[in-house]
């Protein structure tokens, strides 16, 4: 039988007792560091926290991710949470930026993965070659409310659109259920429609409607033609769920 891990996620900011001491409490087996992507000026402590980590056996796993991008580090921890959906997962939303929170925050909203707090027992104010606070007292469980996803299906057209329109050339849809029939997107596949017609009813039931009213795409009329195209909101979330390709 499969063991099951307490996995910890916690982007390596300007904390020490606040990674350390939710690690030692929950006596972790894995935890992922998300370190900025500037590493070279990151502070002397962030090794001691690396040391710390190891000698309290835990299976040590970094990744680097802009921790002042929102979408970034949203698009990361979904995507650790997905590769250990067997797990307990929790999520330090007090150990790195403002930003960072927030994308770990929304992260476990969108999985079952848990947020949690850290409270310390001071605080320093010192620099940023300082730790920011010292000590562990306590941590408390966010409050979190659950956020719809993009499907598996609407997540591999938002890649198809990425990949596919260009200054010269804008991606219809007769283009994308030609993809979703080559890749055996399951709206297609589970549904085997009987024409043309159901099959651009099927797509816009389950694909273009929820990605347009997410915001995630426009669509065009050109002459009779549907022409689809991604928006700046839909390129933000095709970055926070495009692990979820895998799952098809």
């Amino acid at each position: 039988m499969q063991s099951i891990d307490e996995v910890h996620i916690a982007p390596l900011g300007f904390e020490y007792d606040r990674i350390v001491g939710p690690a030692e409490e929950y006596d972790v087996d894995v935890v992922y560091l998300l370190e900025h992507d500037d590493r070279l000026d990151a502070p002397d402590y962030h090794d001691d926290v690396r040391d710390r980590l190891a000698e309290l056996g835990a299976s040590l796993r970094s990744r680097s991710v802009d921790l002042f991008d929102i979408y970034d580090v949203l698009g990361v921890v979904t995507t650790l949470v997905a590769e250990h959906d067997e797990d307990i997962v929790r999520v330090n939303v007090s150990s790195g930026s403002k930003l960072s929170a927030v994308g770990a925050t929304i992260a476990c909203m969108c999985t079952d993965a848990t947020a949690y707090y850290v409270h310390p027992e001071g605080y320093r104010y010192a620099d940023r070659e300082e730790r920011q606070s010292y000590g562990y007292a306590d941590d408390e469980v966010l409050p979190t409310y659950p956020i719809e996803s993009p499907t598996p299906d609407q997540v591999a057209v938002m890649d198809f659109l990425a990949e596919t329109n260009t200054d010269a050339y804008t991606v219809k849809k007769k283009d994308v259920i030609e993809f979703a029939e080559a890749e055996g997107l399951s709206f297609i596949a589970d549904s085997d429609p009987a024409n043309d017609k159901a099959k651009f009813a099927l797509l816009n039931a389950n694909v273009v409607e929820p990605l347009l009213e997410d915001g995630y795409v426009a669509v065009e009329d050109v002459g009779r033609r549907k022409q689809v195209r991604l928006t700046d909101t839909g390129e933000d979330a095709l970055r926070a769920f495009r692990h979820q390709i895998r799952e098809l």
